[in-house]
């Protein structure tokens, strides 16, 4: 792996001592950029005079800590181009709301990282620091990949599909997609507005809970949470056969593992409607996608992929009858989903299909992430596992909606098992 995750919550501890001071660590943030960027790619744009610069007025609990911004989200001090030629040299006048949120907990934000185009498909630049060769994922790749590379500490992406579990997943990070409207969307680029979700990353679940914490002001920090063995059902979803033997393989280990710390382990399968509400989610995104990005379509056609335009056009084509019948499919999934879990704190289940693939044309499948996006409820990828290769393997962890504490703290103690094991 190129460089190493900084720690952040070390990092705080060090500027509270007066070990070290946040310009310190962005002058060291920018030393290993200057090592690893030209290898990962992950920014867009950097800034490191200004970040310097505000470091040293930042008050609240981020102290001065550095953070990649994905470059869908509005920056005013920043060019914003939305991974597309039809935005290059685009200045928005103001910052997006999880921007301006970041910045007054103390955050500087140090650049804007790669994103593909217009947060769908289309890759970008952006390489897997545990394997170059291998892709990050989409489309918050230039996030992820900057906090495994220990560019920076924490960063900021946004999730339709699986933009940002499957990411920190491929990249062997900590992910946190909330609860749906939980961080503010206004300022992001909008894709599909109803799935749209501002997440964040960083090293660990503890790193990102305290993220979350500090920018939200909720009570989302794991290091004083109960930490007693919780209730886990094990889903593997109708699309098991699509996950790799390896990735089955470690859902199978982290059951055993669980159940051995004294977790609750159950194995529960979904009903119909699930699958059902699986497959509403591409009608419900990509007729929404025809809306938001209709000015684009119009306007700037041959700038535009030919899988986005390809998208847009069906988008289009989707009548407004099939549209919400996908919507009723969705509210009695959401409805079920309560029954489904029982009295279980969380779900298990897959990140991704497997490690990163090999190359770097696409992006890797989101299909382990689309429903619980759909469902708006809190998903956080857990690091710790590996392929035979090395690459990282991701397990996600799901909760209720509106319980995202508990769904952080279950993360933190599946991780603390995980490490444990290792």
């Amino acid at each position: 792996m190129l460089a190493r995750p900084l720690s952040p919550l070390g990092l705080l501890a060090d500027i509270e001592s007066g070990r070290t001071s946040a310009a310190a660590i962005l002058r060291a943030c920018g030393d290993t950029i200057a090592e690893a960027e030209p290898i990962v790619g992950a920014f867009e744009h950097l800034d490191f005079d200004g970040a310097i610069a505000r470091s040293h007025d930042a008050a609240g609990p981020l102290r001065g800590l550095a953070v990649g911004v994905k470059d869908v989200f509005d920056t005013a001090d920043m060019p914003t181009s939305y991974g597309t030629q039809i935005y290059a040299g685009h200045h928005p006048v103001s910052d997006a709301a999880v921007v301006s949120m970041v910045r007054r907990a103390g955050g500087v934000v140090l650049g804007k990282t790669v994103t593909t185009e217009l947060a769908f498909f289309e890759p970008g630049r952006t390489r897997n620091p545990a394997n170059p060769g291998h892709t990050p994922g989409g489309s918050s790749s230039g996030s992820a990949a900057a906090v495994a590379a220990g560019m920076v500490p924490f960063a900021i992406g946004s999730q339709t599909g699986g933009s940002v579990i499957r990411p920190a997943a491929y990249c062997g990070v900590a992910g946190y997609k909330p609860s749906f409207r939980i961080l503010p969307t206004v300022g992001l680029k909008a894709f599909a507005w109803s799935l749209d979700t501002v997440g964040l990353f960083a090293p660990t679940v503890a790193d990102v809970a305290f993220f979350a914490a500090a920018i939200t002001g909720r009570s989302l920090e794991v290091t004083a949470k109960e930490t007693a063995a919780p209730r886990i059902a094990v889903v593997r979803t109708h699309l098991w056969h699509e996950a790799t033997g390896e990735m089955r393989a470690a859902i199978d280990t982290v059951e055993r593992l669980a159940t051995a710390a004294g977790a609750s382990v159950v194995s529960v399968d979904l009903p119909g409607i699930f699958s059902e509400a699986f497959a509403a989610h591409q009608v419900i995104q990509d007729h929404q996608a025809a809306m938001a990005l209709a000015y684009e379509m119009d306007n700037h056609r041959d700038l535009l992929s030919p899988l986005l335009r390809d998208t847009l056009d069906y988008g289009r084509s989707i009548s407004v009858e099939d549209y919400d019948t996908a919507r009723r499919t969705v509210r009695h999934a959401r409805l079920a989903l309560r029954d489904a879990l029982g009295d279980a704190d969380v779900i298990v289940t897959p990140s991704a299909t497997g490690a990163a693939p090999e190359g770097l044309a696409s992006t890797g499948s989101s299909i382990f992430n689309r429903l619980w996006t759909l469902m708006g409820v809190p998903a956080v990828n857990v690091p710790g596992l590996h392929a035979a290769s090395g690459l990282p393997l991701g397990i996600q962890v799901v909760g209720h909606h509106g319980r995202d504490g508990k769904t952080l703290a279950v993360a933190n103690w599946l991780e603390g098992v995980l490490k444990a094991k290792s």
